[in-house]
């Protein structure tokens, strides 16, 4: 009997549907990158990408490599500034915002990319926020999400984001705010 000649499309990904799922995953994940760069798309990409994050392996590789994709991101979090003080921060405004600060905290979470998140100084985006003292819950999630950041900074032992915690004022920040705030802010780190 002779062996069956395969054909280099038999063997191809879409025969294993494991690997074809992820690399839809991928191909959606890549989408969503790339959509946080375009002002009319970002709102719907980075609820997606916030929602979905666990889903896309190697998601902050893809955010910190993505050409004006930290800048995006970096545009959001600046654009609320001016509605800290007075407090005018909106639920859908401070929602926004907290995506995108939770995709910055993928990247500081992964291995990959806490380093470069470091040494681009990403963390000094996050003083207004610690600095705000309304109670309502806008600004609450803004501060808790602001928290989950550092926090997935320090849960790592790295001397790199000690070293840099501790020459910056984010610490007294971190504990005045989970002193001032509401039982979640207590708890977020």
């Amino acid at each position: 009997m002779m062996p069956k000649i395969v054909s280099v499309d038999e063997n191809s990904t879409s025969n294993n549907p494991n690997q074809n799922s992820r690399e839809k995953r991928m191909a959606t994940a890549e989408q969503l990158v790339l959509e946080l760069t375009i002002p009319e798309h970002r709102e719907n990409a980075l609820l997606d990408l916030s929602k979905k994050r666990e889903f896309f392996q190697d998601l902050a590789p893809m955010l910190w490599h993505s050409f004006g994709t930290i800048a995006a991101l970096l545009q959001e979090i600046v654009s609320i500034y001016p509605m800290l003080s007075p407090p005018t921060l909106t639920a859908g405004a401070s929602n926004r915002v907290c995506n995108a600060l939770a995709l910055l905290q993928c990247v500081a979470s992964h291995p990959d990319t806490r380093t470069l998140f470091l040494n681009a100084h990403i963390p000094l985006y996050l003083y207004p926020f610690l600095n705000t003292v309304s109670k309502t819950r806008p600004f609450e999630y803004l501060r808790l999400t602001s928290l989950g950041v550092i926090g997935a900074l320090v849960k790592v032992d790295d001397t790199d984001v000690i070293n840099f915690l501790l020459s910056t004022e984010i610490i007294p920040l971190c504990l005045r705010t989970m002193e001032m705030g509401s039982e979640l802010s207590k708890t977020g780190m």
